[in-house]
Formats: C-alpha cells, sequence, structure tokens
C-alpha cells in the first residue's frame, strides 16, 4: 500500500469513528488530506473501499489478539487474556476498533457477507474459551456459553466509547473478567 493510500485510510478510519460513515463526505476526506476530492480516485474506487479496509483491518487486530492467547493455558486464564487482547486492540486502535463494533454496518454485498463471517467466527472463538471452560470444570456447568460470550464482547466491544487511545487495559481488563468470572465459578451443578 503507497504511504498515501495508508495516510488516506488512517484518515478515514478517524472521520468515519468521529463523524460516523454516512456523516462523512469524500470532500470532508479530500479536505483532511489536503487535496481536491477529484484526486481520492486516483486512490479509490469508492468510500467504501476504505470502509472495507478499516472494518477489515480490525478484524485482523482482534483475531490477531486472540492467537496471542497461549492455546495451552487454562480456559479461565485464556478468557482473561482474551479480554486484555481486545481491550488492548480497543486502546490502541481506537478508531479502527470504533469502525469494527459500529460502522461496519455500512458495507454491501460481499464485502458485507465476508465482513459478517469474521465477526462471527471471532464471536465462535470467545464462545468456545467459554465451552472449554465448562467442560474443563473452571467454569459452573449449568453456565449459559452463549449468554457468557456475549457478556464478554458486549463489555469489550462498547469500550471504544469510553477507553482513551493508547489507556492501559491489562489492569482494566483483568478487573473486569474478575467481575465477568464471580457470577460463572464455583457453581457446578450435577
Amino acid at each position: 500500500m503507497s504511504a498515501r493510500r495508508e495516510e488516506l485510510t488512517r484518515v478515514a478510519a478517524r472521520l468515519f469513528a468521529e463523524r460516523g460513515y454516512q456523516g462523512t463526505s469524500l470532500a470532508d476526506l479530500a479536505e483532511a488530506l489536503g487535496m481536491q476530492k477529484p484526486s481520492l480516485y486516483h486512490h479509490i474506487d469508492s468510500k467504501e473501499d476504505l470502509l472495507w479496509e478499516v472494518a477489515w483491518e480490525g478484524a485482523e487486530a482482534f483475531h490477531a489478539g486472540l492467537d496471542g492467547v497461549p492455546a495451552d493455558a487454562p480456559a479461565t486464564e485464556r478468557i482473561r487474556l482474551a479480554l486484555r487482547a481486545h481491550l488492548g486492540v480497543v486502546a490502541g486502535q481506537l478508531d479502527i476498533a470504533t469502525v469494527f463494533v459500529r460502522e461496519w454496518r455500512y458495507l454491501g454485498g460481499e464485502r458485507r457477507e465476508r465482513f459478517v463471517a469474521e465477526r462471527r467466527r471471532y464471536e465462535e472463538r470467545i464462545r468456545e474459551l467459554f465451552r472449554e471452560g465448562v467442560e474443563g470444570s473452571e467454569l459452573r456447568t449449568d453456565l449459559d456459553v452463549s449468554t457468557a460470550a456475549l457478556l464478554f464482547l458486549s463489555a469489550a466491544n462498547w469500550a471504544y466509547t469510553w477507553l482513551r487511545p493508547g489507556a492501559e487495559t491489562d489492569a482494566l481488563a483483568d478487573r473486569l473478567f474478575a467481575a465477568l468470572l464471580d457470577g460463572m465459578r464455583g457453581y457446578a451443578t450435577p
């Protein structure tokens, strides 16, 4: 990717996060880059190209975070580390995370289908952590895995609304993890 295209993608991420995809025009992008609107078409075919790149970069970042969680750790430790990784992506790439969580809905056609499939794959990876916790008796045996994953993802995804860019997130993730797990551990049913 050319330096100019990379800059365009970064500016698009910032503007989409601040104003929303629909609230950002090509004229806004051109102005933020100090160029004329027609010059944008030397770098992109459409504004949706930029949305796709930013949203997909978010998907890759969240998956990479999960990839860094050791597979041989106990399930509850992997859940804690997954939460750390997720919040780390949000704080480290706040604009991209915002677009990943909120603005992807404006993707169309095949791009939308591909993105939704990738989001679902990420969500399934989170559910699998909870499923393994139940199966390994680290979490209560009557735990609704889908609801637990939804709670995890709701807390982690909405962090884009209150986390500061570059904030230290490990201690926060550990506190959220402790609050989350207190209701899921120790009440095993026969």
